[in-house]
C-alpha cells in the first residue's frame, strides 16, 4: 500500500492533478494511505468518510431514493457518490468507495467483501464491483484501498 501511495502522489504531482476521496467501508484508510506520503498536500484536497446513509445523503447529496431502491452498497450509490464528490471538491480525480467490510452485515445478495469503487477523471467515469473472499474486516479494507490505488494509477498513467 505504501509504495502504491508514494507512486500515486509522485505521479499526481508530476501531472499537477488534484484528487479527492469519499469513503464508506474503508473509513478513511485510503485518505490515510495518501496523507502518510510526504508531499501529498500538493495533490490531495478532500477525504470524506461518509459511513452512514445519512452522511451519503447530507454530505454527498446521494438521492435518498437511490439508497432506498438499490442500497448503500450498490453500483448506483457508488456512481452518485463519485459524481457528487467531483462537483463538491472540483478535483481532477475523484474516488468513491462503498462496501460491506464485515465480519457482519452481509446478506446473500450483498455478502461480506462486496465493494464498489468509483473513479471520475474529467468526463470519464468507471465504477467497478469487487468481491473479496477474505472475511476479515481489516484485510477487506486493505485490499479495497490497494485496488483503489491501482485503479487510480491506471486512470492517470
Amino acid at each position: 500500500m505504501k509504495k502504491l501511495s508514494q507512486k500515486l502522489v509522485k505521479l499526481l504531482s508530476k501531472k499537477r492533478l488534484k484528487i479527492s476521496f469519499a469513503e464508506s467501508c474503508t473509513g478513511g484508510l485510503l485518505s490515510s494511505s495518501i496523507t502518510s506520503v510526504s508531499g501529498s498536500s500538493k495533490v490531495f484536497t478532500h477525504g470524506l468518510v461518509t459511513y452512514s446513509n445519512q452522511a451519503k445523503i447530507n454530505i454527498l447529496r446521494v438521492p435518498k431514493r437511490i439508497i432506498i431502491k438499490n442500497g448503500a452498497v450498490s453500483y448506483e450509490t457508488c456512481l452518485s457518490m463519485v459524481k457528487n464528490l467531483n462537483k463538491i471538491c472540483k478535483t481532477n480525480i475523484s474516488v468513491s468507495i462503498t462496501g460491506v467490510a464485515g465480519p457482519k452485515g452481509g446478506t446473500k445478495k450483498k455478502p461480506v467483501g462486496l465493494v464498489y469503487i468509483g473513479i471520475k477523471k474529467g468526463k470519464k467515469i468507471l465504477v467497478k464491483k469487487y468481491l473479496f473472499n477474505n472475511k476479515k474486516r481489516n484485510l477487506i479494507q486493505k485490499a479495497t484501498v490497494n485496488k483503489a490505488l491501482n485503479l487510480v494509477l491506471s486512470f492517470v498513467i
